[in-house]
């Protein structure tokens, strides 16, 4: 599922493409996308003009000059493709490509595509001045990449917490947008085992915690994010952080400037917590 990086690079290469442009058509070329299309979802949004493109955790948010934001959930294998110029209908609905389910038009001629395969991810509608009481963004964390997170702050959050610190970093509430890939990450540039209690992870360990979030967060979207499977950029283009991933997906093999004897280590490690895939190195990780 794309994580924050992904989700942020595609705000990001979106936003040039529609803040501050019209949309002179939406189209659903079907009714649901994981969950149904709001009531009257195509003509709540023909004609409205894009004021600014945002994102709270892994959600895109489209907010929009009529008092409404769309929300965008990109799910497993969701993501939008700019085309620079499109031919008018019916001509470029003989052009859609395959699971192309949400077609928007701007002004200008470009055209924004958002195609999902396995239809996991899903678009709303809310009212922009109610955006933080909307149920799925009400009770989320901090933002990692917010001036409120740091050592103090997440110390807090995670006061109290029995889970393993993996665990709680992937819950939303203690903070927005970390998924699998990322926290991994962070755990191994922070020198912290997954399997640490949540709740001793305070003082220095907190701060050096805090720092890793956002260093690998910034490193990643940088990069464009990962590109596994399914992200690619707004532009079409992969995500390159995957070739510089320390840990993830790299069990059996050492980890960056590792001295160890992998045959008898067995390198970066793999296990199963809460029915997802954990890689660290327990030499550097305590």
């Amino acid at each position: 599922m794309p994580e924050l990086p992904e989700v942020e690079t595609v705000r990001r290469g979106l936003s040039g493409v529609l803040e501050g442009r019209r949309l002179t058509q939406v189209r659903a070329m079907r009714p649901d996308l994981r969950f149904p299309f709001p009531k009257n979802f195509e003509k709540r949004l023909t004609g409205q003009r894009v004021d600014t493109l945002g994102r709270r955790g892994k959600f895109l948010l489209i907010h929009l000059d009529g008092g409404d934001t769309l929300i965008a959930h990109l799910g497993m294998s969701g993501r939008f493709r700019i085309y620079p110029s499109s031919p008018p209908p019916p001509a470029l609905e003989l052009e859609l490509e395959r699971h192309d389910h949400v077609v928007f038009d701007i002004e200008g001629g470009a055209s924004v595509r958002f195609n999902d395969p396995r239809r996991f991810g899903f678009m709303d509608l809310a009212t922009t001045d109610a955006l933080a009481d909307y149920k799925m963004l009400k009770n989320m964390g901090p933002e990692p990449l917010a001036n409120e997170l740091n050592g103090h702050a997440l110390a807090v959050a995670l006061k109290g917490r029995k889970t393993p610190i993996k665990a709680a970093l992937l819950d939303q509430s203690v903070l927005a947008g970390m998924g699998n890939i990322y926290v991994s990450e962070a755990l191994f540039r922070a020198g912290i085992s997954p399997k640490r209690k949540a709740a001793s992870v305070q003082g220095g360990r907190a701060e050096k915690l805090a720092f890793a979030i956002r260093q690998v967060l910034t490193d990643a979207i940088a990069a464009g994010g990962s590109s596994l499977k399914d992200h690619r950029q707004p532009s079409g283009e992969l995500g390159y952080f995957q070739h510089s991933f320390a840990v993830y997906g790299r069990a059996g093999q050492p980890c960056p400037g590792c001295d160890c004897d992998t045959a008898r280590t067995g390198g970066v490690r793999r296990i199963t917590q809460a029915g997802r895939s954990t890689f660290y190195c327990a030499f550097r990780q305590r």
